[in-house]
């Protein structure tokens, strides 16, 4: 019960810092964020998607709640996915690691913002006032 107890008050405060570091004109009904699934190194691929269909990993990842961002493989590491959520169904998110990749994966999630439009701007400034 203490560890599910804190993993809710870790996805509570992913989900506070996330609203706080939203980039300037970024949708405010949305956070997000990054998981990392790593592949258990003691497992196959194909022990791994073993794992996965019976977990019905793809039937519950990723939740209908969410929009993939991006979606990379990192060879010898497993995938880094990138979802918008809205605050409400982070939870959703949450257990459908649980339920759908634990015994496959070890998991990792980071609040995350497009820094991309922040150094546009900051670029910008400097190009107009001669910096180089």
């Amino acid at each position: 019960m203490k560890k599910y107890l804190l993993g809710l008050l870790a996805m509570f405060c992913l989900s506070t810092a996330a609203q706080a570091q939203r980039a300037p004109g970024a949708a405010a009904d949305s956070v997000m964020i990054t998981v990392f699934l790593r592949h258990q190194q003691d497992k196959s691929l194909k022990q791994i998607q073993e794992v996965q269909e019976k977990n019905n990993f793809w039937g519950l990842f990723p939740p209908k709640e969410t929009r993939v961002v991006s979606w990379y493989v990192m060879m010898g590491i497993g995938q880094v996915v990138t979802l918008k959520v809205a605050p409400k169904d982070v939870r959703t998110l949450n257990l459908a690691i649980e339920n759908g990749a634990w015994g496959a994966f070890n998991t990792e999630f980071y609040s995350t913002y497009d820094y991309k439009p922040i150094w546009r701007e900051s670029m910008e400034k400097r190009k107009a006032s001669g910096e180089k």
